[in-house]
């Protein structure tokens, strides 16, 4: 099994290499890991609490699932990866059950931060955007995918 961890600024394009690399390498070869979908759940929490949370701090990842996750999928076993709903802060109650494969491509903005994590990865890579350009790449995304408004949006690039 090879694990290949992929980060960057947030609007970096992460998710377009992802997207690449599943298209060039075989059918049912790979499996991707969302860091975001290891958000912790904050449902619980008001509107205002909401919008102080930082999700571009290692604080808000539930990295010992994460990992535990990535442990049983090189063991071989199907892991029941949650999904998170940034428009909510929470977790749903469904999940996406990721089947161990060849590949293993795990994503996301902070990836690369986590000591026991990186021990896990064969690859590693950091994808580097010009700054002026991830901006209005979150615009579009947080705007049309995560019901932020323009001001949300700065106030959390700012974070």
């Amino acid at each position: 099994m090879l694990d290949i961890g992929i980060a960057g600024g947030s609007g970096s394009g992460k998710t377009t290499v992802v997207k690449e690399l599943v298209r060039q390498l075989p059918a049912n070869s790979v499996s991707v890991i969302s860091q975001d979908a290891y958000y912790f759940d904050n449902g619980d929490k008001t509107p205002e609490e909401k919008k102080q949370i930082n999700l571009d701090h290692p604080d808000a990842i539930e990295w010992d699932l994460l990992i535990d996750h990535i442990d049983r999928l090189r063991k071989g076993e199907t892991i029941p990866m949650p999904i998170y709903i940034y428009i909510t802060c929470a977790r749903s109650k469904e999940v996406i059950y990721v089947h161990p494969t060849e590949v293993i491509l795990v994503e996301g903005i902070m990836v690369l931060t986590q000591e026991e994590l990186r021990k896990r990865m064969d690859i590693k890579v950091f994808v580097d955007t010009d700054s002026d350009e991830r901006l209005m790449r979150i615009i579009r995304r947080d705007i049309a995918e995560r019901g932020r408004t323009w001001e949300d949006v700065l106030r959390h690039y700012h974070l």
